[in-house]
């Protein structure tokens, strides 16, 4: 089931943005293998895991890397989010596996790249967005920049960036017939994303003050509001045509409307909205709002975010193994694709994923009585 469904990815255990990638390949169908390196291990809440197959080997005996490159040659694409220089240790660098098999897309995830003087240091999405001029921008003025968890570096930057090379990767080789390696940063995938704020900056609309500019906080009509129950209502209505309406059903001056992009009206303006909003509860002011173009909904937590009802009507939430997550995306017209189903046991898999590759019952066996398959 799925685009994917042809695809067979091996997925070297990790943590971050390289088990999401293999966990958005497993649900638009992909054949997922992780390699793992413990069996027993129990995953059903592990969300990242869902959908994929589970083989543990022990790499540090060569026969286990030997199992392995048995994969590889029957694999469209491998994926390790390791520091440079793990795999080549371990012997299953990319020069060894395309060796192998030629048609292999082998996907490399870190966080400073393969190559550069910070390469094979530590670091954290927190790091790689300070070091991209990202972190600098959000926050309030005179405060510390505020991480915006850690979704923008390990996951914007990373996972999507590593999916979009895999991706192109599989598109080319049915020109070329040839694999490739795909050095995939988060170094690099961050700025990628800042198109909008570079032009910003370059023509001269982008202070580097943070709560400053339009889209950080400072412009009163792209910002949160608390409501008299302490929640919190969010605001985007930046459009001229949006503000208006906007002001409309907030039922304010429509002089206003000519204020909108007067900087030194922000503060009052500002002000105003807070003492308008501070009147009524957060749901009441969602139905205000609701179906009308004044770009205002309620800042949900992630428990309500699953009961809204457009959210409800979409699908956008499962159960799942008694964990409420994201259900696959994004949506196919023909290719249909099931709700994944639940991790379930590191190693459970292997003997099943070393027949399909060929290897006998015997020579399952020995790899068990060798402590090899694990």
């Amino acid at each position: 089931m799925g685009p994917l469904a042809n695809l067979k990815v091996i997925e070297m255990v990790g943590i971050g943005p390289c088990p999401l990638a293999g966990q958005l390949l497993a649900d638009l169908g992909a054949d997922v293998i992780v390699v793992d390196r413990t069996s027993g291990v129990p995953l059903a809440k592990e969300v990242n895991r869902r959908g994929k197959r589970s083989i543990a080997l022990n790499l540090k005996d060569p026969r286990g890397v030997a199992t392995l490159m048995e994969l590889v040659r029957k694999s469209d694409v491998l994926i390790e989010g390791f520091r440079p220089g793990v795999m080549e240790r371990l012997e299953l660098g990319p020069d060894i596996c395309l060796a192998a098999n030629p048609r292999l897309i082998y996907g490399r995830m870190t966080g400073w790249g393969q190559e550069g003087p910070l390469a094979k240091t530590a670091g954290h999405d927190i790091n790689y967005l300070a070091l991209t001029g990202y972190l600098h921008a959000i926050g309030k003025a005179g405060e510390p920049p505020v991480p915006p968890l850690n979704l923008v570096a390990d996951y914007g930057g990373g996972t999507m960036f590593l999916l979009l090379g895999v991706l192109s990767a599989l598109f080319e080789r049915q020109v070329s017939g040839k694999g490739q390696v795909i050095d995939a940063a988060m170094i690099d995938g961050v700025p990628a994303m800042m198109g909008l704020i570079q032009t910003a900056l370059a023509s001269g609309n982008w202070s580097m003050e943070r709560e400053s500019n339009r889209l950080d906080g400072a412009a009163p009509f792209y910002r949160c509001y608390k409501t008299s129950d302490e929640k919190f209502i969010s605001v985007g209505a930046l459009e001229p045509q949006f503000f208006e309406e906007f002001i409309s059903l907030l039922e304010l001056d429509p002089g206003l409307c000519k204020q909108q992009w007067d900087r030194s009206q922000w503060p009052e303006m500002i002000a105003l909205f807070e003492a308008t909003f501070a009147q009524r509860p957060r749901d009441e002011w969602a139905a205000v709002f609701e179906g009308r173009d004044g770009c205002v909904v309620p800042v949900l937590d992630f428990e309500e975010a699953a009961q809204h009802p457009h959210n409800v009507a979409r699908g956008t939430f499962f159960e799942n193994a008694g964990v409420t997550q994201t259900s696959p995306v994004p949506v196919f017209n023909r290719s249909a694709m099931d709700k994944p189903a639940p991790a379930t046991t590191t190693g459970i898999d292997g003997i099943q994923v070393l027949a399909e590759a060929g290897l006998s019952d015997a020579e399952i066996g020995d790899l068990e009585a060798n402590n090899v398959l694990l």
